[in-house]
């Protein structure tokens, strides 16, 4: 039996002899690397994590002492060491294991998490709450540099140091995030992984002080000399300025070291510390350390190759024709230059090119700025972190109509991601917005045309924009016609029926013309439409549609509240029209990882599901197959 195997639960690792620690950190390697090529996931970030994980369930005692982990890219090894190795197999699969933390998989789990940033803050909730109660265990935010370039970092370092609340931070730091990180903090941890080593610094300016003359007057003496020889010795620390105390920086992959030092932090008993860790991701695999960028997540190995682009590759040479021909068109991306496909750009076009960090909030209001001196900037965001800077899209773009696209990337079910990935929101927070321009396109033909839609009506002073599109390969259709604007809230007739319609939004509208011909079969003819625009509504076709025909299905990739058969039901309402609307779309709940055809066919997103609603909503109009009698 392989050490790893011997491994249940954390306290299992505390009677290992230090060979059998150094093996098993290996055997963890070798583990990693081998199960997530077969399901996909995150490799580099997990093989940067192996001793540092280790270290921190032989120091403190989980669950009793709480392990908040930031993301969970970096926690599949705390996943292995805590019950749940043997279900690996299943790691982001439909019912399945996720690849982030999630309170009800295990107790170990303490906060859920697949935004970056939030570690901090609810460490400290947790340590307050310790506090309040009486308790006495321990409170650990596990957070990477590139999660420190969030603003939600630096407000929970901030008011931890104010208030002094005991919590340990402990920075993995690897000088990246995805991507290689960006801005001022990254820089300030490069000098202190650099510089010489902290804790020899201190020692020199205790030694100085200890001759000084005692009495009470001189003690506010010494401790401005004290802090002042510091600033002397080592670079300015912003975390020692925040009110902790700074341990490290320690080699991330010395699990012995890494130990001695997590154990001095566990038993310091004075205010907050922070332990600086330097680790490297992919570290122990070499691919993934030539690599770690392309290493940081794969998909499933044995899928087959596939016949049409990526949609996010189809929106990145889009972007490179609208920079081409507009010298005021700009490109934003909050630490996603990869994920979104702009990063051939940044070599092109280095000047009009902005990464700004896991900074979503600080990239919306950014774009405002330079949107109010003629510039027309393209936020390329996932739909998901859109969320994060909601109040400055409102306050700083909408509020002001400023000339600003929203490129919403994995609009819709995003897959293996899970919960907390999902694009099944930005139609409904984004409709409520006064002036804004809401589209998606049926395939990545029409993403180009849309794009250069959404940049001319920006700049031409229509106000926000917003354009999703969805994860994955498109339809595989023509990309050779030149880009031409689209008329503003104009939808598409595909098919002309008497019996019933379906106005379909997106990604889905394949998924409508393929129920149209299932149904046609049946004898029922179903107009479809491509509704292109969500807001503004092409009321024109809609209303002249409702006239004549008593029958309309919505069909849209999002929660049904608020999204776009909502606008459609709150346009018939508002003109006294009266149709019997049915509104198909993700309900009220959380939706997991797993594939998205299975997602979809789980919600009735597809074709077969389509036809389905229809035969439930109006089964004297599709006959619904009858179930097959019993035997006997």
């Amino acid at each position: 039996m392989s050490v790893l195997e011997r491994i249940q639960q954390p306290r299992d690792l505390r009677v290992l002899h230090a060979d059998e620690l150094l093996q098993l950190c290996q055997e963890i390697r070798d583990f990693t690397v081998e199960n997530v090529q077969k399901t996909g996931g995150h490799i580099s970030s997990s093989l940067g994590t192996v001793e540092l994980t280790v270290a921190l369930h032989r120091v403190f005692d989980s669950p009793r002492d709480k392990l908040v982990w930031d993301t969970g890219h970096q926690a599949y090894v705390h996943k292995m060491l805590t019950g749940r190795r043997e279900n690996f197999s299943t790691l982001r699969q439909y019912g399945g294991i996720s690849g982030f933390l999630v309170r009800t998989e295990s107790e170990h789990d303490q906060f859920g998490a697949g935004h970056a940033g939030t570690s901090i803050s609810a460490a400290q909730g947790m340590a307050v709450a310790r506090d309040l109660k009486g308790e006495d265990h321990h409170v650990v935010a596990v957070i990477g540099d590139g999660a420190l370039t969030a603003g939600m970092a630096f407000e929970g370092l901030n008011n931890i140091g104010h208030m002094r609340t005991r919590v340990i931070v402990v920075l993995n730091d690897n000088g990246m995030s995805i991507a290689p990180n960006v801005g001022a903090v990254s820089r300030m941890l490069e000098a202190l992984r650099t510089a010489e080593p902290y804790r020899s610094a201190k020692h020199v300016a205790r030694q100085v002080l200890e001759h000084m003359p005692g009495g009470d007057l001189a003690e506010e003496a010494r401790r401005r000399i004290f802090n002042s020889l510091k600033a002397l010795l080592i670079p300015n620390l912003l975390f020692e300025q925040l009110g902790f105390t700074y341990f490290g920086p320690v080699d991330g992959h010395d699990l012995f070291a890494l130990e001695g030092l997590l154990e001095r932090a566990r038993d310091f008993r004075d205010g907050p510390i922070f332990v600086h860790v330097h680790s490297q991701k992919g570290h122990g695999y070499g691919p993934a350390e030539e690599d770690n960028v392309k290493w940081h997540g794969v998909s499933a190995t044995g899928s087959a190759k596939p016949n049409a682009p990526q949609y996010t590759t189809v929106f990145a040479d889009t972007v490179r024709e609208i920079l081409t021909a507009d010298q005021r068109a700009v490109a934003i991306t909050a630490a996603m230059p990869g994920g979104t496909g702009l990063l051939p750009l940044f070599k092109e076009f280095p000047e009009r090119l902005f990464d700004v960090g896991i900074c979503e909030q600080h990239a919306v209001t950014f774009a405002a700025g330079l949107a109010t001196q003629g510039i027309v900037p393209i936020v390329a965001i996932y739909s998901t972190f859109l969320q994060r800077g909601f109040d400055q899209v409102v306050h700083d773009v909408a509020v002001q109509d400023l000339p600003v696209v929203f490129a919403m990337d994995r609009g819709g079910i995003v897959g293996d991601d899970g919960r907390t990935h999902q694009g099944l929101y930005d139609i409904a927070y984004l409709r409520i917005l006064p002036g804004m321009t809401l589209m998606a396109p049926k395939d990545e033909g029409e993403m180009r045309q849309m794009l250069w839609t959404a940049y001319r009506h920006a700049a031409a002073g229509g106000g926000p924009v917003g354009i999703r599109f969805p994860r994955g390969i498109g339809e595989g259709v023509a990309l050779d016609t030149p880009l031409a604007e689209m008329p503003i809230g104009v939808s598409e007739t595909l098919r002309e029926g008497s019996d019933l319609v379906i106005l379909a939004y997106g990604h889905p509208v394949r998924a409508a013309l393929e129920a149209a011909d299932v149904l046609a079969r049946e004898g029922v003819d179903a107009t479809v439409v491509n509704a292109r625009f969500a807001k503004p509504l092409d009321a024109e076709r809609i209303l002249t549609l409702a006239a004549r025909i008593p029958r309309f299905v919505t069909v849209e990739e999002h929660v049904v509240a608020g999204g776009f058969g909502s606008a459609v039901g709150e346009l018939l309402a508002e003109r006294g029209v009266r149709v019997d609307l049915e509104m198909l779309g993700v309900p009220d709940e959380h939706v997991d990882h797993g594939a998205q055809s299975l997602w979809r066919r789980h919600y009735g997103l597809d074709r077969d599901g389509i036809v389905a609603a229809i035969g439930r909503r109006w089964p004297r109009l599709v006959p619904l197959p009858q179930p097959e009698e019993s035997a006997g």
